[in-house]
């Protein structure tokens, strides 16, 4: 009866309760496409991560041959790959990676970059993950080739077929070149590519003169991802009992350790055991720049809501005085009063906030079919060359319990000093 009535009175004000469920329709629909917006980006930042340099657990680590001068390899690494496949069930599959950093040479220009090595038939995940729209991702297979992104090719002036100079001192110091043929142009992968390249494991190997059974990373990949913990603390212990020098949990990419590694007196081999947020905790920044972006415009819009819901239950209070102290002098109780009012404020909230999270899933849809394309500067943030947006179950149910719960709670207060109205006082209200 009370929720009949509650609905009768939004109805009875129809214009007043379009507008106020429009706007809260607005506020919820926004708030699901940027938390949408954040879970993509997150989403997008694993899938190109974990393509481009890391897997969900990585084994890497550092040889050093002076105690000054460490280098990001991994010696005799298929006694760490038989290790680490024996005492992971939980294993999909495993890759290993060369890794390095080298000058890519051009008639007209040159850059900086990293360089992995590849054996692209052992990689599922990179075919998936890495568009190539010019050339071909199978031609990775014959030595001295690279494959270069989209943006590479344009500063650097090359097409597929042409010949690059990749230029690096070894690990032992010396300067070493070797020419290789772009084979591939891969699509942007925002920030992550713009410093990545990738060629077959022997040539980076010819490249720093290394021998055959050293590698740069050991990638693992997990059918379920939510191990990641529990694998990276138990591949650490196996890894210790089977005679491997550990090194201490450091949530640092491998790039940004040299220095501290350098510093230390010791030489040798050293594995270091990483997950992939560890490897990505410099691009996390822009998922919680979003993040907190999405939250800041919801709590603004939200209270601006709230204080238009205070309003019009203050105007709608004075509007039916009479009515509450007509009712209250046939035996109405307050706290039937104050429920009555409270159910305005928790229908009119459900019924926006139902209808904003239908607005807000369609939006969302319809950015993800229009693959709007992205500004280059904003494709450094956004890992991906177009919009998308990925609402989950969990943000929709709390856009609509938030965001209801809220407008519930502001109702109260007015609610409840009109329960308080006395019979006869508010019979004899003029206005």
């Amino acid at each position: 009866m009370l929720l009949l009535i509650a609905a009768r009175s939004l109805w009875q004000h129809k214009l007043r309760s379009s507008l106020l469920g429009a706007a809260i329709a607005s506020v919820t629909a926004l708030l699901l496409v940027l938390t949408g917006i954040s879970v993509a980006m997150r989403e997008t930042i694993l899938r190109a991560a974990t393509t481009l340099m890391t897997g969900h657990v990585n084994v890497g680590g550092f040889f050093k041959v002076t105690a000054g001068q460490s280098a990001p390899v991994v010696t005799s690494y298929g006694k760490v790959m038989e290790l680490a496949k024996r005492e992971v069930p939980e294993l999909d599959y495993a890759v290993v990676r060369g890794r390095g950093w080298a000058k890519l040479i051009s008639d007209t220009g040159s850059m900086m970059v990293g360089v992995g090595g590849v054996d692209i038939d052992e990689e599922p995940g990179f075919r998936e993950a890495v568009m190539v729209p010019e050339g071909r991702l199978d031609e990775l297979r014959r030595p001295g080739t690279i494959l270069i992104f989209r943006e590479q090719a344009k500063k650097l002036g090359v097409k597929v077929g042409d010949t690059l100079t990749v230029s690096a001192p070894t690990f032992r110091g010396v300067n070493n070149t070797v020419d290789v043929t772009v084979v591939a142009i891969a699509a942007d992968l925002g920030l992550l590519s713009s410093f990545n390249t990738f060629m077959p494991s022997d040539t980076l190997r010819a490249l720093y003169q290394l021998k055959e059974d050293s590698t740069g990373v050991i990638q693992l990949y997990l059918r379920d991802r939510e191990a990641v913990p529990k694998v990276e603390s138990r591949l650490r212990e196996v890894l210790a009992r089977g005679g491997f020098q550990v090194m201490g949990a450091d949530p640092r990419p491998f790039w940004e350790k040299f220095e501290s590694v350098n510093r230390e007196a010791w030489t040798g081999q050293r594995l270091d055991v990483t997950n992939w947020e560890d490897e990505t905790a410099f691009v996390k920044f822009s998922v919680t720049l979003v993040t907190a972006l999405s939250v800041a415009v919801t709590v603004v819009l939200l209270i601006i809501i709230c204080v238009g819901i205070m309003n019009v239950m203050w105007i709608s209070i004075r509007e039916r005085t009479r009515e509450i102290g007509t009712l209250r002098a046939i035996g109405m109780q307050r706290r039937t009063v104050l429920a009555m009012f409270v159910g305005e404020g928790a229908l009119l909230g459900l019924a926006g906030t139902g209808f904003g999270a239908a607005l807000g899933l369609l939006a969302a849809a319809a950015i993800d079919a229009a693959r709007i394309p992205v500004p280059l500067g904003v494709q450094f943030f956004l890992m991906t060359d177009h919009l998308t947006v990925s609402p989950t179950p969990f943000w929709v149910a709390f856009a609509v319990c938030f965001i209801t719960g809220a407008i519930t709670l502001v109702s109260l207060f007015p609610s409840f000093l009109a329960a308080r109205m006395k019979p006869i006082t508010a019979i004899h209200h003029v206005g």
